[in-house]
């Protein structure tokens, strides 16, 4: 019985899912179209999907395309959740309030504090001082090498904490726990992975025609 409203959310989010997806797909065909007319008027600017060089484009960068940062860093997230789900962690607040811990979970979010204390010194040491390695050349923190790691940077703090708490805790006791923690966030988050493939694909299609 208390299963049922889950079990209904999650099929209506993945429902959800795919009216997106269906729905990008959709305006990339109207674009692959809309592209084909309009530099077959003649408009200037607009070059054709369904040209010569629009197949070749399709083709022979698609995998350039989908392989961006942006896919890196969202891989890197659904780890990072997926771990600090199965940590334990969430329980730790409890009806608005948190909730009083057995000296096992005490000892646990006692540890982890102290590894996320140090993993944020660590950054700061790395990126606020003088001349530090993270700067740019001109030792500005925007744009820098930090700059383009901050994702990065959150989704192992994040990652580090969480395993650090369910192996103290006692909810990983082997690396296979680990293991399937740090995969949960990626089978969970699946959906994701798709949706992003469509909306990178339709935003360089848009870029290839007007540009």
């Amino acid at each position: 019985m208390k299963t049922e409203p889950a079990q209904r959310t999650s099929r209506f989010g993945k429902q959800d899912m795919g009216v997106i997806c269906l729905s990008l797909l959709l305006a990339e065909v109207i674009l692959i179209l809309l592209s084909w007319i309009l530099s077959a008027a003649g408009v200037e600017g607009v070059r054709s999907l369904l040209s010569g060089e629009g197949v070749r484009w399709f083709v022979g960068d698609f995998a350039r395309m989908v392989a961006s940062p942006w896919l890196v860093w969202l891989i890197l997230m659904m780890i990072a959740v997926g771990a600090f789900l199965r940590s334990g962690l969430t329980s730790l607040w409890h009806e608005g309030r948190f909730r009083i811990l057995s000296y096992r979970d005490r000892t646990a979010f006692r540890v982890a504090l102290v590894l996320l204390v140090a993993y944020i010194a660590a950054i700061l040491l790395l990126t606020v001082v003088p001349h530090a390695v993270l700067l740019s050349v001109s030792g500005s923190l925007f744009p820098s090498p930090f700059s383009r790691s901050v994702i990065p940077f959150i989704a192992f703090g994040i990652t580090l904490v969480s395993i650090a708490y369910g192996m103290i805790s006692g909810r990983m006791q082997s690396l296979s726990d680990i293991l399937d923690a740090l995969c949960y966030g990626i089978q969970k988050y699946a959906p994701l992975l798709v949706l992003y493939i469509f909306c990178i694909q339709l935003y360089q299609s848009l870029r290839f025609v007007f540009s």
